[in-house]
């Protein structure tokens, strides 16, 4: 009711608005019979007027009177987009692509929702998330494994565990094969594990940097963390626990990380990690974090990682690339921005032929949060 009675005054003002031009020209023209151009109209007229039809215009694409919907298709806005706009939780970003997000939200409530990983992950990382879709059953594979594997590198990773239906791949054997950069478990632990270079920071290193440092590490978050083999080291070598934020931009990361029997986060890097402050010994940010990611994303990102780190805690900056300038006048200040000690830092070229075109460079950092801040 507030809503109608509010546009029912806007229209109002829009009436009389247009009645006072309407005098404007005609006191004009009764004053001057004939005069040789017509008056231009004031520009605190126009401004105003432009002011109130903006105004309607925007109200009613997001929140239609029972007027303007009784005109209108019943889909054009999803009522039950409606109610939780004022009941949950949304991102003001969702408001942003009102296209797809009219078409998320239209499904039929207390039935199953309508299958859409692809538009999921598109509304998450233009930033709307948590996404507002609630009153429905979730899709899920029609035969789940019985128990998870004794170990969290197992042979091969049981396909039954995935609704397959949206990707260009079938199966595990089919992504392994298509991307092995992702899905090769075993490759993955072994670059985690080897020292080749300046770069590298081996988990058995860093753990020994750890207990060195009377630091001790069991819980942590790797940020972008894929299909969770940092996570499975840490779990299977060291009992750590640590929760892997991972997308499932074009394969299923995340149904990869749970059937490892590890713990993923459906969250993009510009979301509050969802855990209470001072909680993490460790956040690694693999390297999904990087240039690409807008600074104030970054920025954010690396504020909420203080919050969640403990005094003590390590930040893991792992082969972030940039351009050799921008590491210097931004990404660098930006990180040491956070006051925290030096552990490790090292920049070396990134050598294939993008990195060599954009004159772009590798940082892996290890950084320890003080024990006190003032």
């Amino acid at each position: 009711m507030g809503f109608t009675m509010g546009l029912n005054m806007i229209l109002l003002l829009v009436m009389v608005a247009t009645n006072i031009l309407s005098l404007y020209h005609l006191s004009s023209t009764v004053q001057s019979p004939k005069p040789p151009l017509p008056s231009p109209v004031p520009d605190h007229l126009i401004r105003q007027l432009n002011t109130i039809r903006a105004t309607i215009n925007h109200l009613t694409r997001h929140n239609p009177s029972s007027a303007a919907s009784a005109m209108k298709p019943a889909s054009a806005v999803p009522q039950d987009l409606i109610l939780h706009s004022q009941i949950g939780p949304i991102a003001s970003s969702c408001h942003n692509h009102p296209d797809l997000l009219h078409k998320y939200m239209d499904y039929t409530p207390f039935s199953t929702c309508p299958f859409d990983p692809d538009l999921q992950e598109t509304l998450i990382l233009n930033g709307c998330h948590p996404l507002p879709r609630r009153r429905c059953f979730s899709k899920t594979p029609a035969k789940q494994p019985s128990s998870l594997p004794l170990t969290p590198f197992p042979t091969s990773l049981p396909d039954s565990g995935v609704v397959w239906n949206k990707y260009s791949c079938k199966s595990f054997t089919c992504l392994l094969q298509n991307n092995p950069t992702g899905f090769d478990l075993n490759a993955q632990r072994a670059s985690l594990l080897k020292y080749t270079s300046e770069l590298d920071l081996p988990i058995p290193q860093f753990m020994q940097l750890a207990k060195s440092a009377n630091s001790a590490i069991r819980l942590g978050i790797d940020i972008g963390g894929g299909t969770g083999t940092f996570a499975a080291v840490m779990k299977k070598s060291y009992n750590v626990t640590v929760l892997t934020t991972t997308m499932n931009v074009n394969a299923p990361y995340n149904e990869a990380v749970a059937l490892r029997g590890l713990v993923p986060l459906h969250v993009p890097l510009q979301q509050r990690f969802p855990v209470f402050d001072g909680t993490m010994d460790l956040v690694r940010c693999g390297r999904a974090v990087n240039r690409w990611i807008p600074v104030p994303v970054l920025e954010f990102m690396f504020y909420d990682v203080d919050r969640v780190l403990r005094a003590g805690g390590y930040l893991w900056v792992d082969r972030f690339f940039s351009k050799a300038v921008d590491l210097e006048k931004v990404y660098g200040p930006l990180i040491r921005k956070l006051g925290y000690k030096k552990v490790k830092w090292a920049v070396a070229n990134k050598t294939d032929p993008s990195g060599l075109k954009h004159g772009e460079v590798y940082l892996t950092a290890l950084l320890q949060k003080p024990v006190s801040k003032t």
